[in-house]
């Protein structure tokens, strides 16, 4: 037997207007924007918000959109979608690929924002089966880390209701038709790492003359990959990764300084302290090495919570999932090591459950080398941040309706 939020959602997502959905789905897809310039996407998505019946918040935090439906006595239940695109060139080939060049909704959040707007109407549209407020975000800058703090900042919760429980989704890699949940820690910390090397520039016919800054921070990055393989437990995750080196402007010229980004993935403020140590103590021992004039510049930067589901609110979720979607649809993966700003608006202390949703066309699944293996599967399809990342139309209406339906579970249903 289905409980009432199970089936007061399969009631309300019955008759989407799946054509809509997808023609929304594609025009966002077609002209992504990067974080804090989401201007049109934000309209797109306040003008539906409006005439479903929202009172409609714009301009939050920049370019943040908040929409309120309240209905009467109940909790307050948060919705989520971030809006911006990504710095990727496009190569699906798809008929709807972007229009901006440079420019690629890689992580799905065009999807995201249909499947807001989807629900939106459908909630309105059935306020007659649950009572209580609906606050739908939809949030900008969460590629960058900015937009949770940005619409914090700017008053979110003094223009909109508090929360008492907050909902989001994702869409990830993976035969479509899976939502991954994990009742706790389900996403990872991330933390980026600037590291200027100072050297003594000079002719290249001349190196002796010279401190190489391209030498040392080679080093450091052959170093650098021994911090997660020596100093941090085997019972623990984490990543380390050099994304970016840079040096030098000729052939024959080395640079006097050299310049080095990292990110660190972690899953605990005590591993993530252990290891910003570490990079510091490399940095400087291998300058120290090489000679430098001066000790190598060392900053943290920028930084993503551990995403961490209360696990009463997710395993409710979870289980009006699985009655909507079927059995076996339900899946727990367990921490990802990817990061998100999600937690932020929870301010610490609020319940939330965040969830996967998998998307690769079945061709695609099929077709991937790795047999059974799943894990070998989903390295071989195009995953998120891919330029060849592209969800199947399939799981528009799905979409809608974890969303509708988590709601529904938080919710009071009549």
């Amino acid at each position: 037997m289905t409980s009432p939020a199970a089936r007061t959602a399969l009631d309300l997502t019955a008759d989407l207007p799946v054509p809509d959905l997808e023609d929304l789905y594609r025009d966002l897809h077609r002209h992504p924007e990067l974080s804090l310039r989401e201007h049109r996407t934000a309209d797109r998505l306040a003008g539906r918000l409006r005439r479903a019946g929202y009172e409609t918040h714009d301009g939050v935090g920049g370019t943040g959109v908040v929409g309120v439906l309240r209905n009467g006595e109940g909790p307050a239940v948060l919705l989520r979608a971030d809006m911006d695109a990504l710095p990727v060139t496009e190569e699906t080939g798809l008929p709807y690929a972007s229009t901006t060049p440079g420019v690629m909704h890689a992580c799905g959040h065009d999807l995201h924002v249909t499947w807001l707007a989807g629900a939106a109407d459908a909630l309105a549209a059935g306020r007659d089966t649950w009572s209580g407020t609906l606050v739908l975000v939809g949030q900008p800058a969460e590629e960058t880390g900015e937009g949770a703090a940005g619409m914090l900042a700017d008053g979110l919760y003094e223009r909109v209701p508090r929360p008492d429980v907050l909902l989001a989704q994702h869409v990830a890699p993976g035969p479509a038709g899976l939502y991954a949940h994990s009742p706790g820690l389900i996403m990872s910390a991330s933390t980026d790492i600037d590291i200027v090397v100072h050297g003594v520039g000079g002719h290249g016919s001349r190196p002796e003359a010279t401190v190489d800054p391209v030498v040392t921070a080679a080093y450091i990055v052959t170093r650098l990959q021994t911090v997660v393989s020596r100093e941090v437990a085997a019972r623990e995750s984490a990543v380390l990764t050099v994304g970016r080196i840079e040096a030098g402007t000729r052939h024959n010229i080395i640079p006097s300084e050299a310049r080095l980004s990292l990110n660190l993935r972690t899953q605990s403020q005590e591993v993530r302290e252990r290891m910003i140590a570490a990079v510091r103590r490399v940095a400087r021992g291998e300058c120290a090495a090489a000679g430098c004039p001066r000790e190598p510049d060392v900053t943290v930067g920028g930084s993503f919570p551990v995403t961490v589901n209360d696990p009463d609110t997710d395993r409710r979720v979870a289980a009006v999932h699985a009655e909507v979607f079927g059995a076996g649809t339900v899946l727990d993966p367990g921490p990802a090591m990817g990061s998100e700003d999600f937690d932020r608006l929870a301010v610490g202390e609020l319940p939330y459950s965040y969830w996967f949703v998998t998307s690769t066309p079945a061709d695609v699944w099929d077709a991937a080398p790795g047999g059974g293996d799943l894990m070998d599967r989903l390295a071989a399809v195009p995953g998120n941040h891919s330029p060849l990342f592209a969800p199947d139309l399939s799981v528009v209406a799905p979409g809608v309706r974890t969303l509708v339906s988590g709601a529904l579970a938080s919710l009071n249903v009549v």
